[in-house]
């Protein structure tokens, strides 16, 4: 689902602002046995068609996607004057693990949205960049819910 069948034109600005912003994100994901709700922070990159988180393998978000690959992302813009803005995204999931290259880049641009092109020199996230284990969480909007 594109932003342009998706969403009334006048949502459009809004959404693509608040969507745009490096603020974290709050990715949810269900217990498989327990249906349990699971919510965690995230960094995230919006490319008009697609959500992109990166994680790890080892991660529980990874393995409840592994067994139900349902998810939501709601993202919430920066608080101006008190007034609340977000965009919600529900939709499918993807586990991105290969081309390496492919998620070594969109993990890049991800951290760089947060670290900045100097801090993604540091030692930390380039382990994070070089680890074998890092993958793209790739969330496909069925639904965008903004307010």
């Amino acid at each position: 689902m594109t932003m342009t069948n998706a969403v009334k034109s006048d949502r459009k600005a809004l959404i693509e602002s608040v969507l745009s912003e490096a603020v974290l994100a709050r990715l949810a994901t269900t217990n498989p046995q327990t249906m349990q709700p699971h919510v965690v922070p995230v960094w995230f990159m919006w490319d008009g068609e697609f959500v992109w988180v990166s994680s790890f393998v080892s991660t529980r978000k990874i393995r409840e996607l592994k067994n139900n690959p349902r998810g939501a992302v709601l993202i919430e813009s920066k608080q101006e004057g008190g007034k609340l803005q977000a965009v919600l995204l529900e939709g499918t999931v993807e586990l991105v693990t290969q081309p390496r290259q492919l998620v070594r880049e969109t993990a890049s641009r991800i951290y760089i949205r947060y670290l900045g092109p100097e801090g993604i020199k540091d030692p930390e996230p380039q382990s994070w960049l070089n680890d074998p284990q890092n993958l793209l969480i790739k969330l496909t909007p069925k639904r965008i819910i903004s307010w």
